[in-house]
C-alpha cells in the first residue's frame, strides 16, 4: 500500500519505521511543515500542502495527531474509501467515534486503531499459553501502568481538556483497558471507579482506579498514573490453574518479560517458566503487518474501531460523561 502520514511527530515516525515489504510512506502530512518534509525526506516522499492532498495520494492513512483531531482526519480518510491506522484512543468520547465506525462499515474499509501493546511478545505469549487451555479460565486481572511526566506536563495539550478528551485514563488507561478485554475475550458490564488529581495543576486527572466487572464475574482491577515517577508496566492474569505475570514494555519500563506460574498438583509455590524478550519494540511492526493482513482478506484486525468504542465507553462512564 502507498501510505500518507498524518501528524509527522515521535508516533508518526514510529508507525513510518514500522512499514515493510511493499508497503511505503508516499506522503505527509503535519499542521507544522517543517516535521511533514523532515519525515518525507527520510522515506523520499512527499510533504502534502494538504490533508486532501495526502488522501487522494494513499492508499491508507496512519493518523498520529492530537486527540482533537483524530476524527476529523480519520473521517476524511474514511469517507475517501482510504483504510486507516489511527492512534489510541481514536477519539475523546464515543459519541464522537460512532460516525467513524459507520462510515467505515458503509465504505467497507478496515479502520485499525493503535492498540500495539496487544503485539508485545509478553502479550502474544500470554494469549498463546491461554489458548492452550492447561491455565483454565481467568478468574481476574491486577494491571498498573504508570509515568512520572516531566516539567511543564501540565501546560501540555494533553492537559488540555478540549484537545485530549481527558487525562490519565483516556491516555495509558485505555491501553490497560484493552489488554483486559483482549485476554478475557467478553464485554464490561459492571464499570466502578474514580479518576483523581493528585499532583499535576491541571484540570485532568493525573490518576485513575478501575474495577471492571464482566457477566461471569471476572474482575479487571487497573490502575494508571502519571504520578508513578519511576515508569512502571505490570499486568498480572490469574487464571484457575496458573498466574501469568508481565512485566516491563522496554527502556524506560524495564527490561519485558512474562513469568508463567502454573499450578503443581500439591500446590504450595509454583515453579516459574521466564520468558524474556530483546529490548527492540517490534510491536509497531507486528500491529502493521495484521492491519495490512485484515485490508488483504477483507477481515477485522485485532484491535479496531469497535474495540476502540468498548474502551471508550468505559472511560465515559468512569469520566461520568453517560
Amino acid at each position: 500500500m502507498k501510505v500518507g502520514i498524518v501528524g509527522c511527530g515521535l508516533i508518526g515516525g514510529k508507525r513510518a519505521a514500522a512499514l515493510a515489504g511493499d508497503h511505503r510512506v508516499v506522503a505527509t502530512y503535519d499542521l507544522v511543515p517543517e516535521r511533514a518534509k523532515a519525515l518525507a525526506s527520510r522515506y523520499k516522499a512527499e510533504a502534502a500542502a494538504s490533508l486532501d492532498e495526502l488522501v487522494a495520494k494513499s492508499d491508507a492513512v496512519v493518523v498520529a495527531t492530537t486527540n482533537d483531531q483524530l476524527v476529523p482526519v480519520t473521517l476524511t480518510a474514511v469517507r475517501a474509501g482510504k483504510h486507516v491506522v489511527v492512534e489510541k484512543p481514536a477519539a475523546r468520547n464515543a459519541a464522537e467515534l460512532e460516525p467513524v465506525a459507520k462510515s467505515a462499515a458503509d465504505k467497507g474499509v478496515v479502520v485499525k486503531v493503535g492498540y500495539n501493546h496487544r503485539f508485545h511478545p509478553a502479550a502474544q505469549k500470554a494469549k498463546e499459553i491461554l489458548a492452550a487451555g492447561s491455565a483454565g479460565d481467568i478468574m481476574f486481572i491486577r494491571g498498573r501502568y504508570g509515568h512520572g511526566g516531566r516539567v511543564g506536563y501540565d501546560k501540555e495539550w494533553r492537559a488540555d481538556a478540549a484537545r485530549s478528551g481527558g487525562g490519565e485514563l483516556i491516555d495509558q488507561g485505555v491501553h490497560l483497558i484493552d489488554l483486559s478485554r483482549f485476554f478475557l475475550g467478553a464485554e464490561f458490564t459492571d464499570v466502578q471507579g474514580r479518576v483523581e488529581t493528585y499532583f499535576w495543576n491541571m484540570p485532568v486527572d493525573d490518576n485513575a482506579f478501575m474495577i471492571l466487572g464482566t457477566e461471569r464475574k471476572q474482575v479487571a482491577h487497573l490502575q494508571v498514573s502519571c504520578t508513578e515517577w519511576k515508569n512502571l508496566f505490570s499486568l498480572e492474569i490469574y487464571a484457575r490453574y496458573a498466574k501469568l505475570h508481565w512485566e516491563g514494555l522496554g527502556g524506560s519500563y524495564g527490561p519485558e518479560r512474562l513469568c508463567h506460574y502454573p499450578m503443581t498438583p500439591e500446590m504450595g509455590p509454583p515453579d516459574a517458566v521466564i520468558y524474556e524478550y530483546a529490548p527492540a519494540d517490534r510491536s509497531w511492526a507486528l500491529e502493521w503487518a495484521d492491519f495490512a493482513r485484515a485490508v488483504a482478506a477483507g477481515t477485522r484486525p485485532s484491535g479496531d474501531v469497535v474495540d476502540a468504542l468498548a474502551a471508550l465507553r468505559i472511560v465515559d462512564k468512569l469520566y461520568g460523561r453517560v
